[in-house]
């Protein structure tokens, strides 16, 4: 459950560390985003010399939440950290090059194909 003012790790290469939501993307009024929802935020903390600088307004998709997820089959997942990986522009297409952690089987089934074959693990 990802709200605004809400801090999400960022698992990419980017070079940006943390980010702060501000908006969920997908409709008016919209409270809450979970695995798979696109969100805009603005950076945080960020490393020096990199893609992504400290207070960058940049779309994101969440990866991983701390706020246990049901799936259609009746199982739950659940992550110790919010995370998040930066998208190019208004594409699916991550920015980075890497992503670090595991990833929720969801975000693959919302669209995001290059994200979830980027990812080191899908759960």
């Amino acid at each position: 459950m990802i709200q605004p003012r809400t801090m999400l790790k960022v698992a990419d290469n980017t070079g940006a560390k943390i980010l702060q939501c501000f908006h969920i993307l997908g409709g008016y009024k919209r409270r809450y985003g979970q695995l798979g929802d696109v969100i805009v935020g603005t950076v945080k903390r960020a490393e020096p010399r990199r893609l992504v600088k400290k207070h960058d307004v940049v779309r994101a998709v969440i990866i991983r939440q701390k706020k246990s997820f049901r799936r259609p089959e009746g199982t739950y997942i659940r992550f110790d950290d919010n995370a998040c990986v930066i998208l190019e522009g208004k594409t699916k297409d991550p920015k980075g090059g890497r992503i670090l952690g595991p990833v929720a089987r969801e975000v693959k089934e919302k669209g995001f194909e290059k994200v979830a074959a980027l990812a080191e693990e899908l759960v």
